[in-house]
């Protein structure tokens, strides 16, 4: 696997609207390239015969470790938007994230 560079992760703070110092940005690429090659090695261990799975707790019965859901009373508009940096009649405002 390719090595990360740090014009990459610069790339990838900007996606994530992340400020990061260049002090930050020098413990992020090691981390990041840490990650990547934590990934190149799962890719070579052999999944051949192993049933996939759509949940990490092995489901003997149709019992769910998880809470029933069930509908509650929602927050009031005003008392969401309280905090919101940028905000309109009753939506949040966000940047675009999607560069064309």
């Amino acid at each position: 696997m390719s090595s990360i560079t740090t014009e990459q992760v610069e790339n990838i703070a900007k996606l994530a609207n992340l400020r990061i110092s260049s002090e930050e940005l020098k413990q992020f690429v090691p981390q990041f390239q840490e990650i990547l090659d934590y990934i190149a090695q799962l890719e070579e261990v052999s999944t051949e015969g192993v049933e996939p799975t759509y949940h990490v707790l092995e489901q003997k019965s149709q019992a769910t470790p998880m809470r029933e859901d069930r509908t509650e009373p929602s927050l009031p508009v005003e008392t969401v938007l309280e905090n919101a940096p940028d905000s309109t009649e009753d939506h949040f405002r966000v940047p675009v994230v999607i560069e064309e």
